[in-house]
């Protein structure tokens, strides 16, 4: 049965699950939204859900540097107590996430975050690339689909493979981190920034400056 996004919105808005665990509780159970709460629940990510509704508004805003000031991160996650945000649980997880942002470079934090012409657009770039594979016109729009998901994984934080771990999505690993710590979490936002990022480097012509020299 074909899982639509219909049907992991409001299986989402039942358990408050992430939407990725929403979808294999669907494929799990043939698309039966009550066996999908079933299951969630016997995985243990109900209650985490549950968690996940809980008022975050401590927590830190943390920074890393790397390769010697190339790569500067900088990130807020929150929790509910200060005392949480002390904890060296919680620290060595704000760590990781910092570290996770300088290695992979994230656009986004979430799916939702990606604006709709940018998704469109690279919808245009999978369809062709499908097509000019000599796919027929509806297998290439499932291919979209599938190759779109990648596209999520390489720009949005909450989709990308944990750099420690890559069995694991960060999604997943603030799930565990929320069980562990047994206080709602949530990254809040971030900025990455790398030297020379944006700029127009300059390339001198190696010859004409040493022509220059030698005119001199």
């Amino acid at each position: 049965m074909e899982i639509t996004s219909a049907m992991v919105k409001e299986l989402r808005e039942k358990t408050g699950a992430g939407m990725m665990d929403c979808k294999k509780a669907l494929t799990e159970t043939a698309g039966n939204v009550e066996k999908a709460v079933e299951y969630l629940r016997e995985q243990g990510l109900s209650a985490v859900a549950k968690k996940s509704g809980r008022i975050a508004a401590e927590g830190v805003v943390a920074s890393y540097i790397h390769m010697g000031g190339k790569i500067g991160v900088l990130v807020e996650i929150n929790c509910e107590t200060d005392f949480v945000a002390k904890n060296d649980i919680f620290q060595n997880f704000v760590k990781d996430i910092t570290m996770h942002i300088a290695a992979s470079a994230p656009q986004y934090l979430t799916i939702e975050e990606v604006p709709q012409d940018v998704v469109e657009h690279e919808k245009t770039i999978l369809k062709a690339q499908a097509l000019n594979e000599g796919k027929p016109e509806n297998i290439a729009e499932k291919m979209v689909e599938g190759r779109l998901k990648k596209f999520y994984q390489d720009i949005c934080l909450m989709e990308q493979p944990f750099v420690k771990d890559q069995d694991k999505s960060i999604e997943q690993v603030v799930k565990e981190a929320i069980a562990q710590i047994g206080e709602n979490i949530k990254i809040r936002r971030f900025t990455r920034y790398q030297m020379g990022e944006g700029l127009e480097k300059r390339q001198d012509n190696f010859a004409e400056e040493v022509a220059s020299q030698m005119n001199k």
